[in-house]
């Protein structure tokens, strides 16, 4: 698997949740890690505790949602450390569940949850494609392969960066590149949280994680063979059960999401 001691790593989204607990755990690890969330206050606080194990990390202030930024983001941080060496596209967002959306409100998730990792992802691949070394992990949901009502334009977005990571996969066979995708489960991050507050009903205990359990499982599998990190592998049957039962399926998502 990848070795991650000595590693360049980039962490979108890492002012808190599970952004942060990986920010945490691969400077704990030996990595020099950059954070990079909106949040300067969190960011600040994230910085002093992962130079207490890697004195060369720190934190940068960025809206992912501007693709622009965050390019030139990622490009000064290969200036100055020579290499990007580890990508977490953990950065998400998602409209209040239920609330009646307009377009522009797609747009929005979109701008976060799939355009921010695909610019984030094309802009440090060439240099890990020229030094044939390197992984990316961009963070989806089961909400992408098990969607449930009231979430169309988090599960639509979380659905287009699988499919983008999973056919970009395909050009990074045999180049010493790696490419994820992480599917988390349901933890009990403030976005998590806030759907059951919302009404969701709590999800059954075998796909509930903890971000320490999720972060730990994402340093042992990154760089590895398969594409997918499933820290809760009951959703990879939603299709299955889709596919075969479909009536029965529905009812069953309808009932479970309250």
């Amino acid at each position: 698997m990848f070795e991650i001691r000595g590693a360049v790593a980039v962490v979108t989204g890492a002012s808190s949740g599970l952004g942060r607990r990986f920010a945490l755990d691969m400077a704990a690890r030996g990595a020099t890690v950059i954070g990079i969330a909106r949040r300067q206050e969190l960011l600040s606080t994230l910085a002093g505790e992962m130079q207490k194990a890697s004195p060369g990390s720190a934190t940068v202030t960025c809206d992912v949602s501007d693709t622009e930024r965050l390019v030139s983001v990622l490009a000064d941080i290969e200036r100055e450390h020579q290499r990007v060496d580890v990508l977490v596209n953990n950065a998400g967002t998602g409209p209040p569940r239920g609330e009646r959306l307009e377009l522009p409100a797609y747009r929005a998730v979109m701008d976060t949850n799939y355009f921010a990792p695909v610019a984030g992802t094309l802009a440090v691949l060439p240099g890990m494609l020229a030094r044939r070394r390197g992984v990316i992990v961009n963070v989806s949901s089961d909400s992408a392969r098990a969607p449930t009502p009231h979430e169309a334009a988090y599960s639509a977005s979380k659905a287009a960066l699988s499919l983008f990571t999973e056919c970009l996969a395909f050009d990074t066979e045999r180049t010493g590149v790696h490419l994820h995708v992480l599917y988390p489960g349901w933890v009990p991050t403030s976005m998590g949280s806030a759907a059951v507050d919302e009404g969701m009903r709590m999800p059954p205990k075998m796909v509930r994680r903890t971000e320490e359990q999720v972060s730990q499982l994402v340093l042992a599998r990154m760089g590895g063979p398969k594409i997918d990190i499933d820290a809760a592998a009951a959703a990879r049957m939603a299709p299955v059960a889709r596919a075969l039962l479909p009536g029965a399926y529905r009812k069953g998502v309808r009932k479970a999401s309250g």
